[in-house]
């Protein structure tokens, strides 16, 4: 008995010793690169990968909501009108310019010269178009014409 009194860490007045808790849990790592993260990280200081990221890539991606719009790409449109590269550019910015001369109707007029400024704008517009659509024609080629 006297030997379990000798051994103690305490005297009757203070408490028993508690042991100090064991670090069991390890520090978080990152899944793709294995570093620690730092403390209250949300992503990786080496890859930028997040904290709580799960690896798997998600099967259907945001961007198949805009497949409609590869039939406006410029090769598509290209073969559907069946023009070569200048030729078509001319005939968009003809189309184009069209657009803007029928816009030019929706500006308000006031008076007999605004009304005659806004009908200058309109032949402007349509001139220029004219002119386009002209180039368009000139920079088709010979061989588009078999």
């Amino acid at each position: 008995m006297s030997d379990a009194v000798r051994d103690a860490h305490q005297e009757f007045w203070r408490p028993p010793l508690s042991q100090p808790p064991t670090a069991t849990n390890l520090a978080e790592s990152c899944r793709r690169c294995g570093t620690e993260f730092m403390v209250g990280a949300t992503f990786c200081h080496i890859c930028g990968s997040g904290r709580h990221r799960t690896d798997h890539v998600p099967s259907r991606s945001w961007t198949r909501h805009f497949a409609f719009l590869r039939a406006l790409e410029f090769s598509s449109v290209k073969d559907w009108f069946g023009l070569p590269l200048p030729t078509l550019c001319a005939f968009l910015l003809g189309i184009a310019f069209l657009i803007v001369a029928l816009a030019m109707g929706f500006v308000s007029v006031h008076d007999t010269a605004d009304f005659e400024a806004v009908q200058l704008w309109r032949i402007q517009w349509l001139m220029v178009s004219c002119a386009s659509f002209l180039a368009g024609i000139l920079l088709r080629g010979r061989k588009a014409q078999k």
